[in-house]
């Protein structure tokens, strides 16, 4: 199991990753909505805005997402870590369940391309 700490830091890159996109994918990044990243084997929710093609104003907190956001992720810490490291697929991890993408529907056609 994958510290606080790591996964803030997994999350801190995926901000620097999406922020270092050009084309569709930067475009897919460029929303202006709220996140949140459920980790559910640390029971903590990483709340913020993906602004810009970056995650910003990221607060920590315990237990389930305090409000509901547009764009809500759902996985363990393992696969936080693995997924930002490249050590995991987004779209399997998707596909079978082990991370959850809930969105609205023209987001999630917009997201598809980060997939």
């Amino acid at each position: 199991m994958a510290s606080t700490e790591e996964c803030r830091s997994a999350l801190e890159q995926l901000s620097r990753n999406l922020a270092g996109t050009n084309g569709e994918v930067r475009q897919a990044a460029a929303l202006d909505r709220s996140l949140t990243c459920r980790i559910t084997d640390l029971d903590l929710t990483f709340s913020g805005r993906l602004r810009d093609g970056r995650i910003t104003d990221v607060v920590e907190t315990p237990g389930p997402p305090p409000a509901k956001a547009e764009i809500r992720l759902t996985m363990t810490s393992d696969d936080l870590v693995a997924m930002v490291g490249g050590k995991l697929n987004f779209a399997s991890a998707w596909a079978s369940g082990r991370v959850k993408l809930e969105a609205g529907f023209r987001d999630l056609l917009r997201l598809r391309t980060l997939l």
